[in-house]
């Protein structure tokens, strides 16, 4: 496996090119506010193709984070990868474990931790505190998470049970749900408001400026489409998308002086062994449960429950791995 070089390529820019995610949100945004009752027709298949190129893909190099942050580990080949494959496929085969014990709580710690790792994957570089780093971690996370329970609160609810029955689990009730919605609502209002003062406080006015137009960008687009859509849209073109870019400069392929299909090209030429695994799975799986359960939420509820699998180890390597000089001071 070659190695990816550091030179460079942890000293992250300012403000990353988040320009291209903010164009496709913008887009999203117009089809559900003008086509609410086509937007599943316009936006489904280019979020089928994007799930593939960028969803699936955005994890499929996770395999070089730890040579570029801790090259001494990465030392002895063999051993690396014997480590590394044993380490992902046992995280995920806990998490697999926790369905199957007590998939309720597989279903709340899916949820958590796709709000930490989302948030934090959006978290700017260029806070200067820790704390602040931290709290846009949760906040934004937060954020994600809120507006569609205020928003389209029977379809998150039937979502959220949905999973809950493909895993054998109670379904939550709509007074629980309205419940988590006022309180995280407030909690999420209150401390977007406090961040905003700690950054204007600290002198740190851009940034300020940047967190409210994303804020407020998110929030249209959580809130003009279903949660499906919405949370589609945002996974594969601004996490995914903002994730492949980083990992191109960690790998040593700045997006600077590049298009951005070249560098999705260099990206998806490095993801593609794990990635043409990855879908070939993928398509095993959803051919076995088509052939039981043609059901759209059935099919939703998988790909939710699958994605919960590989998200723990995959938010582990990006938290302690490329984020570990952010939250630790």
């Amino acid at each position: 496996m070659p190695r990816p070089s550091l030179a460079g390529s942890l000293r992250q820019p300012t403000v990353r090119p988040q320009l291209y995610s903010y164009g496709v949100v913008l887009v999203a945004v117009a089809v559900g506010w003008l086509l609410p009752g086509a937007a599943n027709w316009v936006l489904g298949p280019v979020l089928l193709l994007g799930l593939v190129l960028l969803g699936v893909a955005h994890g499929a190099c996770d395999q070089y984070v730890v040579p570029a942050t801790h090259p001494a580990l990465a030392h002895d080949r063999v051993r690396y990868w014997a480590v590394f494959l044993g380490g992902y496929l046992g995280l995920a085969g806990g998490v697999g474990l926790l369905w199957w014990w007590q998939p309720a709580l597989a279903v709340a710690f899916f949820f958590g931790l796709s709000a930490w790792h989302w948030g934090s994957g959006d978290a700017p570089a260029a806070a200067r505190y820790r704390a602040q780093w931290l709290a846009h971690s949760l906040l934004r996370g937060g954020l994600i998470f809120t507006v569609p329970l205020w928003f389209w609160p029977a379809e998150t609810r039937a979502l959220t049970n949905g999973l809950l029955a493909l895993a054998g689990a109670a379904p939550v009730s709509t007074a629980a749900l309205l419940a988590v919605a006022h309180w995280l609502g407030l909690l999420v209002l209150a401390g977007h408001a406090l961040l905003w003062a700690s950054y204007l406080a600290t002198n740190q006015r851009q940034l300020a400026l940047t967190d409210i137009l994303e804020a407020l960008l998110l929030s249209c687009l959580l809130a003009a489409l279903p949660p499906v859509l919405s949370a589609g849209v945002y996974f594969v073109f601004w996490h995914s998308l903002q994730h492949v870019l980083r990992m191109n400069a960690l790998m040593g392929y700045p997006l600077a002086g590049h298009s951005l299909w070249a560098g999705l090209g260099f990206f998806l030429r490095r993801s593609a062994p794990l990635l043409a695994i990855s879908v070939a799975a993928l398509a095993v799986l959803y051919g076995l449960a088509w052939a039981r359960a043609a059901s759209g939420t059935v099919l939703i509820s998988l790909a939710l429950l699958v994605a919960s699998v590989v998200t723990l180890p995959h938010a582990l390597l990006v938290t302690l791995g490329l984020d570990a000089a952010r939250w630790r001071g």
